[in-house]
This record gives structure tokens, sequence and C-alpha cells, in this order.
């Protein structure tokens, strides 16, 4: 008996014990829930309910897109060191000016040309195109080199007379190789050292006369067997493209007339100096179109000023400028990877020269120079810490706000009531 008093004791001590502990828990209950027996149901709660949706929606979407979309955080510093070098990547057409009269090259701020190992693995193509922009044929590989930029170089490449006979063994040591397509890397047929390319009988002329040799056109070239004449191209225009690696110390890019040029048309007749002079001035029109001018990989929001840009000359005696400041960038990614690449601004000016002028010879220049100032653009996202954070502060204020304006609401329509009734 008196054991089972114990236990019963015992048991009904714990039982309070536990009541006791379960009503302190409840008084830490701030979220008390109202009866719905005390609940009013009205037509603008329901609305409220529905605005308040919707809004969460709309702000809980915003707070996603602001905080775990990657955003872009950049600096600029100055950097003593410069990039190892340039490659630039350009598409450029020239409606009015054929394939065989067009050169390229680029000189250093001294205007000396730029040394051929900074790039050894440049790709420059020209490919025909008639005058509406079609392209003609399969695009041609050539050299760099060869431009012509003042009316004494025009007049020397037309008129040298010191000119040499080139080996006799020359053209039959090359004489069975053949252009195969137009990746293939042709021979110079001993005007230039062994690895160097001439894809183009253009490309064998040009390498002739800076080697001081006489080029007969009787001699058995294989690229000139399949050359075009100026006649065939006659009203054609030409697309000029490819990839160029640069000097990172500043100079110019330009296309200029090519030596060919200085016999361009001699199918027909020799050309006498006047007739030249009027090619130079009259007819050689820069009007052109800028597909593509690049320096380096493409990253996100990468704006190129040039790209589309067409430039049109009607008085035939333009040279066009482009001045180019390029900025080094440093691209980071989310995931840890970055690439070093470039941008740029520029700034462009018609020259306008006078026929028989000494101030050069029409073309398009682009020149450059790599700025101090480097940039690093990084992407960042803040993360879903501060999502979460801002996700409480929006739904708490939403729904903190539209029970306010619930209250106040109901209120007012309650005594609009009351009066009526009154």
């Amino acid at each position: 008996m008196n054991s089972q008093s114990r236990v019963t004791r015992s048991g009904s001590g714990g039982s309070r014990s536990t009541h006791g502990w379960s009503e302190r828990l409840r008084q830490l209950d701030h979220h008390t829930s109202v009866s719905s027996e005390f609940r009013v149901s009205t037509r603008l709660g329901a609305f409220l309910s529905v605005t308040t949706l919707i809004v969460l929606i709309h702000l809980l979407r915003t707070e996603y897109k602001y905080n775990l979309t990657p955003t872009i955080r950049d600096r600029v510093h100055v950097n003593a060191s410069t990039p190892a070098g340039l490659e630039i990547e350009f598409d450029i057409s020239f409606p009015h000016i054929q394939c065989a009269l067009l050169a390229v090259d680029s000189e250093d701020p001294t205007g000396q040309a730029q040394s051929l190992h900074i790039d050894k693995t440049h790709r420059i193509f020209k490919h025909r195109m008639t005058a509406e922009g079609e392209m003609i044929g399969h695009k041609s590989r050539f050299e760099m080199g060869g431009t012509i930029q003042s009316l004494q170089q025009l007049s020397s490449s037309s008129f040298s007379s010191d000119e040499k006979t080139p080996p006799k063994n020359t053209l039959e040591k090359h004489a069975l190789e053949e252009l195969e397509d137009e990746e293939y890397c042709g021979s110079c047929y001993g005007a230039k050292p062994d690895g160097e390319c001439c894809n183009t009988c253009d490309d064998v002329k040009n390498a002739y006369i800076q080697r001081g040799w006489k080029f007969d056109p009787e001699l058995s070239v294989k690229q000139c067997t399949h050359a075009v004449t100026s006649e065939e191209e006659e009203g054609e225009g030409c697309n000029i493209h490819g990839t160029i690696a640069l000097s990172s110390g500043g100079g110019n890019l330009h296309i200029a007339p090519s030596h060919s040029f200085a016999t361009f048309g001699k199918e027909k007749t020799t050309n006498p100096f006047v007739e030249l002079f009027h090619m130079a001035f009259d007819t050689y029109n820069v009007t052109h179109t800028i597909h593509q001018l690049r320096l380096g990989e493409e990253f996100p929001g990468h704006v190129h000023p040039l790209d589309g840009q067409s430039r049109f000359i009607t008085d035939n005696h333009g040279m066009y400028q482009y001045y180019i400041q390029i900025v080094p960038t440093l691209y980071r990614y989310l995931n840890g990877t970055s690439i070093q690449t470039n941008q740029y601004s520029v700034t462009e000016h018609l020259r306008h020269i006078p026929a028989g002028s000494t101030r050069g010879l029409p073309g398009v220049y682009f020149f450059y120079e790599v700025s101090p100032l480097h940039v690093e653009i990084e992407e960042n996202v803040r993360g879903w810490i501060h999502f979460f954070t801002g996700v409480c502060a929006v739904v708490g204020g939403v729904f903190s706000f539209m029970s306010m304006l619930d209250g106040f609401l109901f209120m007012k329509l309650g005594d609009k009531k009351g009066s009526a009734l009154g």
C-alpha cells in the first residue's frame, strides 16, 4: 500500500513537472495564432492577399537575380610590364580596289618594318569580290610586305634599272612544286629563305623585287600560271582578312598599294609614269568596310568599336588613319580561370593628299600604342546568404505592410458601416 502510494505520488509529480516545462515553452511563443472564430473574411482582404502574393513573387525573383546572377567588378591600375606581343585579327573589304593592287605591312614607331621573328605564324588571305560584295572563287594566302607608301617608291619600283638576273638553277630547282590549296605554303623560287611562303604570283614578284632580281614574265613560275590579269580584275574589289602578331611597343599596320601597282596593266601596254600617277591619285579609292578588328580573345561584354563600320571616300585622294589606344585586360571567370586580352578605343582621321604630293599615297593605316594602364575584370556573385537575408526582409516587410493596410482599411470601412446603421 505504501509502495503504491509512493509510486502514485512520484508519477503525479513527474506529470506536473512535464506540464510545467510545456507551459514555460508556450510562454515563449510570440507567434500566437488567432482562432478562426475571431477572423473576419472580406473581399478587400482577399484582394490584398492576392496582391501580396504577386508582389512577393516579383520581389523574390528580383532578389534572386540580384544575389545569384554574376556581376562584373573592374579596377584599373598601372602596370610596368607590357604584353609580349599583340595578336590582331582583321577582316576588311575594299569594293573599288583589285586584289593585285593591295598589300599589307607593319612598321615600328621609327618607320622600320617590324621584324618577322615577332610573327612566325601570320595568316593573311585575299579574296576577290564583285562590286556588289559577292566573293569570287577561292581565297589565296599571301605574305606581308611589298607596300608602296610614297611617290618616290612607286617611281623606283617602276623604273628600277639595277635589277639582277637570278641564278639559272633557281627556277629549275622549284619548277615541280605546285600550289595545292589555299593553306599551302608556296615556294619563293630562291628569292626568300626556306620556310617563307609565296602563294601567289604577286608574292613571287615582290620577293624578286626585294631581292633585287629581275622578274621575267616568260619564266616558268607555277603560281603565275593561274594569275589573274588586270583586265580580268577590272571593276572588282578585294577582301583582306587574317591574323597578325604585332610588337607591343607600338607602331602601325597599313594596307597600301603593292609593288604590283607599278606593273599592273602591262598585259596590254607599258604604263608611263603619268599613267601610274593617274592611277595612284585618281582611281585608287580606299573606301572600305571593317567587318572585324579584334585584339585578343573574346570575353562577356567585350565591345569592338570598329566592327561593322564603313568609310566612304569621295575624291579618291584619301589616306584614312585610325589611332588605336590599346588597354591590356585581364578577365577572371567565376570558375577561377582567366584570360589575358585587350580592349581598345579609337579616333580616326581622313587625310587628303593632293595629287603629286610628297605626303604619301592613298591607303588605310592603323596606328596603335599600348597603354600603361591595365584593367582587371572579375565576375562576382553575392551568394545564397545574401539571397536568404533578402528573402526574409522581403517576406517580413510585405506581410507587415499588407497587414497594417488591411487593418487600417477594415477599421475605416467598419466605421462607415457603423455610421450608416446608426
